[in-house]
């Protein structure tokens, strides 16, 4: 069997919940060795559900490959093995808030110095500096800082928030492409360095043109929440259709294509329709029209059918449910299964990464809490077995079978 791309890649992860460990397990998926270090209580996520023996399939989805020891960082017996362990590996991650490492002595300048090869990967909220960098934060409080809920919700309500963890999510991936970006250069002949991704900027980046249309504009366009329907593309939104909603979305050749399905070829030439800004400015008439439209069908279904033959963009709205019964997902196996020993069978998102070379992802399972302590111990320091046992009496270190 082929070695995988990353193999020989030494990472240690510190990191907790989701973008963290998102980031360390697509480095996973792709063949590094992770070393994760939890406290000795475990990872938060080992505490949310669904559970089984005392084992968490949501902490299973996110550290899959992961060879997971536990130790209390706090003591100067943990921070040593931690130093030993960084001198030979080739990645750090974390997701503490800024300030957490540097207490536990494993801060950027404290690292660089052991390993100057080191790539190091700071994941945080609000990043490693500027005012709100002290304080704690989870994905939606990015998303609140970085306006993306702002615009979420109908016009004259409050904002709202979808059930995912979508900075968290993106946020590790991007800092997945950094460090193996960072890796390139450090083959090139580069040296290693630290990198500092919050998810602020990361979801601030997602406003394709929000903020560049107020700034251009010198302040008179302003994103709004508009509901269902795009605040200034049209037509672009969720449309009611008898027994559930689509979402439309025509621009360029594919209005030409809406109108002519629609038997409304007249808007053609209605100077009120002749383009994306006209069409952006009269959007409640173009979504009547639409609307009306759809009433007429007897199901979404035929609606669908109607549009996809057009090749005008459309969709279901699906729900998780009927996402995973979609025979495309069946096909292309978006959703994996994880055999675990103790859990048993876990459903979860395959890797969206996908290779020629590497078709498939590898089978990975997702360690017990300080699992490896007594294999990373001995076969990467050298540690004794005496040793080993000094540091389970004495607290440093703590396993068990969750």
């Amino acid at each position: 069997m082929p070695k995988l791309m990353l193999d020989g890649f030494t990472v240690i992860d510190f990191s907790h919940v989701v973008a963290g460990p998102h980031c360390t397990k697509i480095l996973a998926e792709h063949g590094a060795e992770v070393i994760k270090i939890e406290p000795l209580t475990g990872d938060l996520s080992r505490m949310l559900p669904v559970h089984r023996e005392g084992r968490s399939g949501y902490f299973i989805q996110h550290n899959i490959g992961k060879k997971t020891m536990a130790m209390d960082l706090a003591k100067p017996e943990a921070q040593a093995i931690c130093h030993e362990l960084i001198r030979q590996a080739d990645i750090v991650v974390e997701n503490f808030s800024p300030g957490v490492m540097q207490r536990h002595n494993l801060d950027w300048d404290t690292l660089e110095k052991i390993n100057p090869n080191l790539i190091m990967c700071s994941i945080s909220c609000f990043g490693q500096e500027g005012p709100l960098a002290h304080l704690p934060g989870y994905d939606w409080i990015g998303q609140s800082y970085a306006g993306i809920l702002d615009l979420m919700g109908e016009p004259d309500g409050s904002p709202v928030f979808g059930g995912m963890a979508l900075g968290d999510v993106s946020t590790g991936t991007h800092a997945y492409a950094a460090i193996v970006t960072a890796l390139l250069h450090r083959l090139r002949g580069g040296s290693g360095q630290h990198i500092d991704i919050s998810l602020l900027e990361v979801l601030f980046s997602y406003h394709e043109m929000n903020a560049q249309v107020y700034t251009s504009s010198g302040g008179e366009m302003v994103a709004k929440r508009a509901g269902s329907k795009h605040d200034m593309i049209s037509p672009a939104g969720i449309y009611p259709c008898k027994d559930r909603y689509l979402f439309i979305l025509a621009v360029n050749h594919q209005w030409e294509a809406l109108v002519k399905l629609m038997g409304r070829e007249d808007m053609l030439d209605d100077p009120r329709y002749m383009d994306l800004a006209t069409r952006g400015a009269n959007k409640k008439e173009v979504n009547a029209i639409i609307e009306k439209w759809l009433d007429g069908f007897d199901n979404a279904d035929h609606a669908l059918k109607a549009l996809q033959q057009k090749r005008i963009p459309c969709a279901p709205i699906l729900s998780i449910p009927e996402v995973i019964e979609l025979s495309h997902v069946k096909q292309r196996g978006t959703l994996r299964t994880i055999n675990d020993p103790i859990f048993g069978e876990v459903k979860i998102p395959r890797t969206p990464l996908r290779f020629s070379a590497f078709p498939e992802p590898p089978e990975l399972i997702a360690g017990t809490l300080g699992q490896y302590n007594h294999q990373v111990l001995s076969e990467r320091l050298g540690y004794s077995a005496q040793d080993i046992d000094k540091l389970e009496k004495s607290g440093v270190i703590i396993s068990k079978n969750i």
